[in-house]
């Protein structure tokens, strides 16, 4: 083939490939000049963040340097976080959304509160050493304990009221009633204090879940009595 026709045939071939509209080249090329991802997400944020968070701390760091680290808006922030303290509890709330079909899973006829202490632990199940939530494991480096108490009272709440609700439904009891709400706070809170000397452990930290056994079952089991007596 003469070069001639080379060239030809490599013009033919561009114009039977289709045109990209002029509307999405410019904003491909307005993205690669603006320095911002193709496509951005909750990981690439949260990276970004505990980066951030380790260099110069959490009160140090705002939703603008995060959102600048991850090379999006601050309006691209707010599509995916709330607020900035929902970066600490990234892990937990995406393992906290699947919690209510784990409190269904067991079948009716299983008792309450033996069906509560099993979905607790499949849900610590899915913590372990290649998985920490790096907010709890690094607090004095990144200078998140007061955020971290303050943020986690709203999810605590509505975890217990998500376990008072399986409870009172398995139990035919008021969901707001003092059993099944008392119950749930207990559960709830002893499952916090096996996460606590969890997190303090260190390079010696095993998986999450026997440890939450350890603390929630003694819970299950007293308040079992109380429900069957009540």
């Amino acid at each position: 083939m003469t070069p001639r026709h080379s060239e030809q045939a490599a013009q033919a071939g561009r114009a039977a490939q289709p045109t990209q509209p002029a509307q999405s080249r410019h904003a491909a090329q307005s993205d690669v000049r603006a320095g911002r991802p193709r496509a951005s997400s909750r990981g690439m944020l949260a990276e970004a963040a505990g980066e951030l968070f380790l260099e110069q701390t959490y009160a140090g760091t705002t939703v603008d340097d995060i959102a600048r680290r991850a090379g999006v808006s601050r309006a691209t922030f707010f599509n995916y976080f709330g607020a900035k303290s929902d970066l600490l509890w990234l892990e937990v709330d995406e393992s906290l959304a699947a919690f209510p079909a784990m409190l269904a899973a067991a079948d009716d006829d299983v008792e309450p509160m033996a069906a509560v202490l099993e979905a607790v632990v499949r849900l610590a199940e899915g913590f372990g050493p290649e998985r920490l939530p790096l907010a709890v494991t690094q607090v004095e480096l990144m200078g998140t304990d007061a955020e971290l108490q303050a943020s986690a009272l709203p999810r605590f709440l509505s975890v217990v009221r998500l376990v008072a609700a399986a409870i009172a439904r398995r139990a035919g009891e008021d969901p707001d009633g003092l059993l099944p709400r008392a119950a749930a706070t207990a559960v709830v809170g002893a499952g916090v204090a096996a996460a606590g000397v969890w997190a303090r452990a260190g390079v010696r930290r095993g998986p999450l879940a026997p440890l939450v056994r350890a603390a929630v079952e003694p819970v299950c089991a007293g308040y079992a009595s109380a429900l069957r007596s009540g």
